[in-house]
């Protein structure tokens, strides 16, 4: 029988524009250039509707979305051997 096991894992939303504190978002087509972080999340949760975590990584200059998804851990097969007990 197979398990199922929650991922989390980071989606990139935004970017940092130099110099200062603009922000582009990456999903967004219009390419638009924000004039803070927040004018940045509320555009993507316009775009989106996501309503989960955010993380920042400041130094890199980019803004990730913390999403979960589903996967499906299959057992291990169960190990065979030849009537000496040598592997099959």
């Amino acid at each position: 029988m197979s398990e199922i096991k929650t991922v989390e894992f980071n989606e990139l939303i935004a970017e940092r524009v130099p110099p200062g504190d603009k922000w582009r978002v990456v999903v967004d087509e219009k390419n638009i250039v924000y004039p803070s972080l927040m004018d940045a999340l509320e555009a993507y949760f316009s775009l989106t509707r996501f309503t989960g975590d955010f993380r920042l990584s400041p130094r890199n200059g980019q803004l990730y979305a913390i999403k979960e998804k589903q996967e499906t851990i299959l057992p291990k097969p169960a190990k065979k051997y030849n009537i000496y007990g040598d592997p099959a």
